[in-house]
């Protein structure tokens, strides 16, 4: 029996993609504390913390981000699943 392969398909660009700022770095904000309301923004409707390569937060924010979530589930003030 002889195997046939499909041709690999290639992605279509629609133009250079634009890198994500860091939504903390832009806002100036140092210190990101655990009773923040702006935690829900990072959170997928599941309640699954966003990888830093979507929600486009640099590495020492998503650190510090997913502290403060993983402290607010403990505290109750978000839940850990929907």
């Amino acid at each position: 029996m002889k195997r046939t392969y499909s041709a690999p398909r290639r992605r279509r660009s629609f133009g250079p993609r634009r890198k994500r700022t860091c939504y903390f770095c832009d806002n100036k904000i140092n210190y990101i504390d655990y009773k923040a309301s702006y935690l829900r923004n990072f959170l997928t409707e599941r309640g699954k913390i966003v990888p830093s390569k979507l929600s486009g937060v640099c590495t020492r924010h998503q650190r510090t981000l997913a502290r403060a979530i993983k402290t607010a589930r403990n505290m109750a003030l978000l839940s850990f699943s929907s």
